[in-house]
């Protein structure tokens, strides 16, 4: 029996990390919501940067929230960045529900500062738990996916969300680790995407912008409405597109990046050649890569000009 269309993710199962608070915690919601039953996942440490003691509260009281609602939810307190728990995570779908369709890869932390400032352990303990955090539970799901694939013959239902950066896209100058790890998740996305779409599996990669504790100073001057409208940058609006990624309308939808946030959602092409030169022998000289490169760059704006505000099509509001 096919879901019905208010329901479009009725009999699916769904891992969500991160899922305790912000982002996580709309997306959890929003399956839910669409008829998906949910596993969430978080950790539960107070500090955006990953310290403080580790709690199941935030992960119990979202499956709470959604079974108040009439929904179907279990809580996960592991952390996604331990290959073991992140094994224990996607195994209690499969055992909870009797399989997995849906991953959503949302857990993060912060530990901001600028390159020649950062410690060896800020960089790792960012790439850990965002860029191995992701691998971890998409080579879990990847391996359910395709033992059932084989058991069946044929492809299998199963979506993977990941969540990359504008930061990625434009710079952060004070977030190399940040930015290298949302640069590592699209890459893991369009190969993970390559490699299960013969299973049925699509993967794509999601740049939100949302007001959350892990950008609680980024968006300090952009003021909330104060008229009762939602705030452009709540998560909310977020959520409705890991909804339609995550359901069988996204069928056709692999590999893709993809910029949400305030009511609007981009799609981002993969870069694109910008110019070409040839050399005029078997190997370029120094000489002649000047002659043809420098130009090129001097005829554009130097790198420097490009405040990521203005690259991201951001605009501070007075207060």
């Amino acid at each position: 029996m096919s879901p019905s269309p208010s329901l479009p993710l009725e009999g699916l199962a769904a891992v969500v990390t991160g899922a305790g608070r912000g982002l996580g915690r709309a997306e959890a919601l929003e399956l839910a919501r669409l008829g998906a039953s949910v596993v969430v996942n978080d950790f539960g440490q107070p500090g955006r940067d990953g310290s403080g003691e580790a709690s199941a509260a935030p992960a119990e009281e979202v499956a709470a929230e959604i079974r108040a609602e009439g929904g179907q939810a279990v809580a996960h307190t592991g952390d996604v960045a331990d290959h073991d728990q992140a094994r224990t995570l996607i195994g209690l779908a499969v055992d909870t529900y009797g399989k997995l369709d849906i991953l959503v890869n949302n857990a993060g932390i912060l530990r901001d500062r600028m390159i020649f400032s950062m410690s060896e352990g800020e960089w790792d303990s960012v790439i850990r738990v965002h860029l191995k955090g992701h691998f971890n539970t998409t080579h879990f799901a990847s391996v359910h996916w395709r033992e059932r694939s084989k058991a069946t013959g044929g492809p299998v239902y199963g979506r993977i969300v990941n969540t990359s950066s504008e930061a990625f896209l434009a710079g952060s100058a004070g977030q190399p680790n940040y930015a290298a790890a949302k640069g590592g998740i699209v890459g893991l996305t369009t190969s993970t995407a390559l490699a299960l779409a013969k299973y049925g599996v699509t993967a794509n990669a999601i740049c939100p912008r949302a007001r959350t504790r892990m950008t609680e100073d980024v968006f300090q001057g952009f003021q909330e409405p104060t008229d009762g409208r939602l705030d452009p940058l709540a998560p909310e609006h977020v959520s409705p597109l890991v909804g339609y990624l995550a359901s069988p309308a996204a069928g056709r939808v692999n590999g893709q990046l993809l910029v949400v946030h305030g009511g609007m959602v981009a799609i981002v092409e993969r870069p694109k050649v910008a110019a070409k030169f040839d050399a005029a022998k078997e190997a370029f000289t120094f000489e002649e890569l000047d002659e043809l490169i420098s130009p090129y760059y001097a005829a554009r704006p130097p790198a420097e000009t490009f405040a990521a505000a203005e690259v991201l099509g951001l605009k501070r509001e007075k207060a």
